[in-house]
């Protein structure tokens, strides 16, 4: 057993690959690996990695949200901290030469890049899946989690580094909190529709599970897809910083939303599961003067109903469509339904 690596730690953490296909290898289809501060949403990783075939070298990750990351280490690379899958036949060809891999790389830090590095050599490339996020950020993540990749959410790595994602909550609060939608519905957990009010000019951006953005102003998806940059840089210096766009927080009340946070699990009601989001402070921003003057500073409850089945994972398959079924009242509660898309229909309809 070849150990001569001058991070010890990495090589330890190499040989789990090892290890782990020595101690199991009967009927078994994929290995996955992450770290223990990674929490993995098991039956969306599941419904994933069944679009693909296990009989097959197949190495599927995503790499970091942080150029400099990607840079130091590879953009080729799965990062650990958001946890990759190698399925049989590749876990056990890295089994069998994980020491001419270590021997022949004795310079890398850390185990991913190590482990790359070999399945590089023996010919495949790696499968990006958008739903591992390794969360290479700082600060409030707000915006990065109101605006996902429209994929199932696979894993969130680096929540005990970033601020509690929940409002008057710690981080295990938070992260509880989180999973009491995970649990109801893990395949629409975090993934962003849109709804729109035409006679109040107003946008309603859903991230199922976790926030609702309510703008002042008509926006197509193509701008709200882009997160809102309340995060730092993992690297202060890093120009440019990020592996997407971003849109700068505004105090122009035609372009900062109002913002009401995921509260529970209110009832299942038909076929539909409801869903309900509060706002934790005001705006206090005037009303979208070019937009009417409609403000909404009134709404302070929305409930979303959405179907009882899971959504959809298939490749191709498009976002979901949502329809305002209740505009707030004297009760100060707006009610939104998602559903699938019509035939060519395009958001916002004008």
């Amino acid at each position: 057993m070849y150990n001569k690596h001058k991070l010890k730690h990495a090589i330890r953490m190499a040989r789990v690959v090892e290890e782990i296909f020595n101690a199991v290898n009967n009927s078994v289809r994929w290995y996955v690996l992450t770290d223990d501060d990674t929490i993995i949403f098991v039956d969306n990783l599941v419904e994933v990695l069944g679009k693909y075939d296990h009989r097959e070298y197949r190495y599927i990750g995503m790499n970091s949200e942080s150029i400099v990351s990607n840079v130091l280490f590879s953009f080729g690379m799965a990062f650990g901290g958001a946890g990759y899958a190698l399925s049989f036949p590749l876990a056990k060809a890295l089994a069998m030469n994980l020491d001419v891999c270590i021997k022949r790389y004795p310079s890398l830090y850390g185990s991913d890049h190590m482990l790359q590095s070999c399945i590089a050599d023996l010919g495949v490339s790696l499968t990006q899946e958008r739903g591992f996020h390794q969360i290479d950020l700082h600060g409030d993540i707000f915006g990065f989690l109101s605006a996902l990749p429209q994929t199932p959410l696979l894993s969130l790595h680096h929540l005990d580094v970033v601020e509690p994602i929940f409002p008057t909550m710690n981080r295990s609060e938070s992260v509880a909190h989180l999973m009491k939608a995970a649990k109801t519905d893990s395949s629409r957990l975090i993934q962003q529709s849109f709804c729109y009010s035409n006679s109040n000019n107003w946008t309603f951006s859903i991230s199922w599970g976790y926030s609702i953005q309510i703008y002042e102003a008509i926006y197509p998806p193509s701008v709200l897809q882009r997160p809102l940059e309340t995060f730092r840089p993992w690297a202060k210096w890093a120009n440019p910083p990020y592996m997407f766009n971003t849109r700068f927080p505004s105090k122009n009340p035609c372009e900062a939303p109002h913002i009401l946070f995921f509260d529970n699990v209110d009832e299942m009601k038909g076929s539909y599961i409801v869903t309900s989001y509060s706002r934790r402070w005001p705006r206090r921003l005037i009303a979208c003067p070019s937009s009417g003057n409609h403000s909404a500073d009134y709404i302070s409850f929305v409930k979303v109903l959405s179907p009882m089945r899971r959504r959809e994972a298939e490749v191709g398959s498009r976002r979901e469509c949502c329809d305002i079924v209740q505009m707030s009242g004297m009760v100060n509660t707006t009610r939104l339904k998602l559903r699938t898309c019509i035939k060519n229909e395009i958001e916002p309809s004008m």
